[in-house]
């Protein structure tokens, strides 16, 4: 059987196409035609049960000192998705660029990382080759000011990953959000997040041609319910595409 790394480099993704990879947590790599590899919030160690108690119960499935990503994408600074163990190791090799929100700057500074990185406030726009980036508004509540939801360009297809981030229908009405060709969005409903029922409305307003769910299933302080989430999406949006994607998964969009 292969290992998740070997699947990653080996996955065939044709130009005009994206390859999406789970990791877990809110963690995604995003592969490119071309083979560049765009890594947000990827959650490898297990650092909030050290700082939280927060017991990360899905399998570790690739290190950081495996990875070499052209972009390390950071939503917001909260370790499960700027993962301090991780950080350092994902930008020794001197040519990853780091670019992430406003509070990532600190923790940046703090771990010695100052090198290749670029931090957005709401309104930013990073262009990198075939890769947009524009920071949007989320809410993840006074303890996280500077959290951003992330509306990524990739070779055509538009991805908004709603990162950590209520129920605010008013965010909703972006021009930009319109056509999404992929939603990511939490359901966990813990720390002010979207839950199994908010994510449905989310999905009815937005009508994306796919949504992927995540922040389930690694720590249970933070809650989750996909089996409501899918009984959700079965009565109140039958015709919309959703894939609970598995740990370590990949697929085209």
């Amino acid at each position: 059987m292969k290992t998740f790394l070997e699947d990653l480099l080996s996955f065939n993704v044709n130009k005009g196409e994206v390859g999406v990879f789970f990791l877990g947590q809110a963690g995604y790599i995003f592969k490119t035609s071309t083979g560049k590899l765009y890594a947000v919030d990827p959650y490898l160690s297990d650092c909030c049960n050290r700082h939280f108690g927060f017991k990360r119960l899905m399998p570790f499935i690739v290190g950081a000192d495996e990875l070499i990503l052209d972009k390390l994408i950071i939503s917001h600074g909260h370790y499960d998705h700027f993962d301090e163990d991780s950080v350092p190791t994902l930008m020794k090799n001197g040519n990853t660029e780091l670019i992430g929100a406003l509070d990532v700057k600190a923790e940046c500074e703090r771990l010695g990382v100052s090198e290749n990185t670029t931090f957005m406030a709401i309104g930013d726009e990073v262009i990198r080759d075939e890769l947009k980036i524009t920071a949007l508004p989320c809410d993840h509540g006074e303890l996280a000011p500077d959290a951003l939801g992330l509306l990524l360009e990739i070779d055509g297809k538009k991805i908004y990953y709603m990162g950590d981030t209520a129920y605010r229908p008013d965010l909703l009405e972006n021009p930009e959000l319109q056509n999404l060709d992929l939603l990511i969005l939490p359901i966990n409903g813990a720390f002010g997040n979207l839950d199994e029922n908010t994510a449905v409305e989310v999905i009815k307003k937005l009508s994306p041609k796919l949504s992927v769910p995540c922040h389930f299933w690694n720590f249970i302080q933070h809650g989750s319910n996909p089996i409501k989430f899918a009984e959700n999406m079965a009565e109140f949006c039958p015709d919309q595409k959703y894939i609970m994607m598995r740990q370590g998964e990949g697929m085209i969009i």
